[in-house]
């Protein structure tokens, strides 16, 4: 065994301390070891050189004389010696990090709680450290805490580390931390750096400590009316939740990511891998409802409803095309932008624009993508940096182009908006809750703007587990922890403030990700990956100190391996986490509900798993054996899924829940089940309302399965409309079942 195939010393403590974990514990408990070759090309995704792998090692064979482009870690690749050297000035650089810096990347600070600010200067020097308040140009100015001061030399300078004190009473807030470094003889030095301070605590809004909020939970593209144009869009969601706020008691409706996708066909079909999640994807829009649709020409506006009736054909189709519908509104929404608008409105699209500083790059990568395609790889390099001014250049003399995708985010900010006046006028408590996907497409448009905070090279998923059993890769380019401390996690902020608009609060998928996500190597399975530590009290921080400008409520799904400590972090900081019935188990007996978590969104089923009625016929064993996903006995996976369902119909059986024999009967026994959890929040599935059996999404698949295709459907198979989810008379007494109780525990 050579140096490339173990964890040494220093290769370990690298690993530690750039929180890339060398061993964890898998699903089933038991601990496992992470091989060194994962740990590698981790860390050299983080920019992190080590021996052994990567460019450094094409390196080392070439100078040497060797083929770089074939080389081996085997043969031909550097010595144990030289790997061992490697790992060891890379610790050195690691170590030496924040000498080099007179402040920390970032800072952050819960309300109330005093914390140390490290200070690097010179031998000798002076330093003046003030913080500047997010809404006061009055300096806060930081005095040194009595320690003494500690010395280390770095590239053969002395330098000093001072530690200041950043008292506990500043406001929550985005501030500045600004230091002016003065040494004998030379000009002063400034250095600034991020101060986050957060709230304690995120208030639980909207009254739920004392009666909870029950909603629906939908893929809104499945929710298709009459006047869809193939998937289900805005309008459709106001419909949706001005039914479910009125005529069954809904407090809110949760939708899939609405995040963009590509700019232009084709479209990805899942709305967990978008090209951004700072804008949301105009395939949602109305063409009718722009307010520049009464102002068409009679020619142009005969055209639009001409592309309306086309489109609604594909309503009645059985797989969901993203592509016709986007073409036809496309088309639309180009005549709607050529008309003038008004003054009024004119001003509210300017000011739209400037309260939007990133609305111009993301609209600049559209117009690049419409010239070049959507993977912004392949363009030509001048256009491959965002910052280029080639790139300026091009959004010039395109700016047409640019100003249409602009105005495309404008329409679907103010058709949003109107969608959470109309859930909230409707008695919805919360109204619309987000979905916050956990990334994004490794070639779409955050990919490029966000390029030097994403690492390469890398991607996220998941470790294998009893549902997964080969593990998940998600194909996403994960945030680099260092890069969001040194842009004070502004990147994160801005995604989370994208989510909270117009909303009463989010979902955040994965939410174990701000703790620690699964890194998987570039060609490895994902049983190869390792998980990467994050900020988690910052990236906590800024959920809080959002959430609560916004009034919005935070739900964390919360599922999977998770870390010891973590559920209770989230609980402490009043973001709710995620139960779901048939998760919630303890010596194979369903936990009885009256013990499930008072914070967190209770539901019985989730959109990874088949809809109920599908569930407990074990639809999910037939397709997963369809597509060769299980990796045990066929026999024995169906037996023990049998027996899961068979241990939740004797606990609604015993409770006197079940009243027939039915699969509806069974649906509407377990959602009476759910409803005597003590949760905040019972999010029901809108798919259970109609006795759908077909799962949305197969976990592990791309093209196998038509993935976040599936429209809506009834037991049978059969398309169900939005006009007729409202009269579903199993739509009721599921609500019913669950609204009736309506305690908040």
């Amino acid at each position: 065994m050579t140096a490339h195939d173990i964890i040494s010393p220093a290769l370990a403590e690298l690993a530690e301390v750039c929180g890339v974990a060398t061993r964890y514990e898998d699903a089933r408990g038991v601990d496992r070891e992470v091989p060194a070759r994962t740990v590698r090309a981790v860390l050299a995704a983080m920019g992190v050189p080590v021996g052994g792998g990567g460019e450094e090692r094409r390196t080392v064979v070439a100078a040497a004389g060797g083929d770089a482009a074939g080389c081996d870690d085997h043969e031909d690749g550097p010595d144990d010696d030289e790997v061992h050297a490697s790992d060891l000035e890379a610790l050195r650089a690691v170590r030496e990090r924040p000498w080099r810096r007179v402040l920390p990347p970032s800072l952050v600070a819960r309300q109330g709680t005093a914390i140390g600010c490290p200070v690097h200067v010179p031998h000798g020097a002076t330093v003046r450290v003030s913080v500047l308040l997010e809404d006061t140009d009055v300096p806060v100015t930081l005095l040194p805490l009595d320690e003494p001061r500690v010395a280390h030399e770095v590239g053969g300078v002395t330098v000093e580390r001072v530690t200041l004190a950043v008292p506990g009473t500043l406001p929550a807030g985005w501030h500045r931390v600004t230091a002016v470094v003065e040494v004998p003889g030379s000009a002063p030095e400034p250095a600034e750096c991020t101060l986050l301070v957060y709230p304690p605590s995120i208030p639980v809004p909207h009254g739920l400590d004392r009666h909870r909020a029950v909603g629906l939970a939908a893929q809104l593209y499945q929710i298709r009316s009459g006047g869809s144009w193939g998937t289900g869009d805005l309008a459709d969601l106001g419909d949706l939740a001005a039914w479910a706020g009125r005529d069954v008691g809904a407090d809110f409706v949760l939708v899939n990511p609405m995040h963009a996708g590509e700019p232009f066909p084709p479209v990805g079909p899942s709305p967990y891998l978008p090209t951004t999640r700072r804008f949301a994807s105009p395939l949602y829009l109305r063409p009718e409802q722009v307010p520049e649709y009464a102002g068409l020409s009679a020619p142009d506006q005969a055209r639009v409803d001409e592309l309306a009736r086309s489109a609604a054909g594909a309503n009645r189709t059985d797989v969901i095309d993203r592509d016709a519908s986007w073409s036809a509104k496309l088309e639309a929404l180009r005549l709607l932008f050529a008309v003038p608008l008004s003054p009024r409105r004119r001003e509210s699209f300017d000011r739209f624009v400037a309260g939007e500083p990133g609305v111009r790059g993301f609209a600049t990568w559209c117009a690049l993508a419409a010239e070049y395609g959507s993977d912004w790889t392949v363009w030509p390099a001048e256009f491959r940096d965002p910052g280029s001014e080639a790139v300026a250049g091009f959004a010039d003399d395109h700016a047409e182009e640019v100003r249409f995708h602009e105005w495309l985010q404008w329409q679907v900010s103010q058709q949003r908006g109107h969608t959470q006046q109309e859930a909230v006028g409707a008695g919805m408590r919360l109204g619309v809750l987000h979905d916050l996907a956990v990334g994004v497409h490794p070639t779409g448009a955050d990919a490029w703007s966000l390029s030097r905070s994403l690492a390469r090279g890398v991607s996220v998923g998941a470790p294998p587990d009893a549902y997964n059993q080969r593990g998940q890769d998600w194909s996403q380019p994960p945030l680099r922890p260092d890069a969001l401390a040194e842009e004070g996690f502004a990147p994160f902020r801005d995604i989370v403030r994208a989510a909270l608009r117009d909303s009463g609060g989010v979902r955040i998928d994965h939410i174990l990700g701000l703790f620690r996500l699964w890194w998987i190597p570039e060609g490895a399975p994902p049983t190869e990956g390792t998980y990467v530590r994050y900020d988690h009290e910052a990236m906590l921080g800024v959920l809080a100190l959002e959430a609560t400008r916004a009034g919005a409520v935070i739900v964390g799904e919360d599922l999977g391996t998770v870390a010891p400590g973590v559920r209770e972090t989230l609980s402490e900081l009043g973001v709710l986490g995620t139960s779901v019935m048939w998760f919630e188990k303890r010596n194979d007996q369903p936990v009885p509900p009256e013990e499930y978590r008072r914070l967190c969104m209770a539901s019985v089923t989730t959109h990874d798993l088949p809809p109920t009625a599908g569930y407990a016929d074990l639809v999910h064993v037939d397709v997963r054996e369809e597509l060769g996903q299980l990796t045990g006995d066929v026999d024995e996976e169906r037996r023990s899924a049998g027996e899961e369902i068979a241990v939740f119909r004797e606990a609604v059986r015993d409770r006197g829940l079940l009243e027939g024999g039915s699969a509806d009967d069974f649906v509407v026994a377990l959602h009476r089940f759910l409803a005597a959890a003590p949760s905040l929040l019972l999010a029901v599935s809108v798919a259970d309302l109609v006795g759908d059996r077909q799962p949305v999404n197969m976990p592990g698949t791309s093209e196998e399965y038509p993935n976040w295709r599936v429209p809506l459907s009834d037991a049978d198979g059969r398309l169900v409309s939005l006009e007729q989810l409202t009269q579903s008379a199993l739509a009721r007494r599921v609500m019913g079942a669950v609204v009736a109780d309506g305690g908040a525990g």
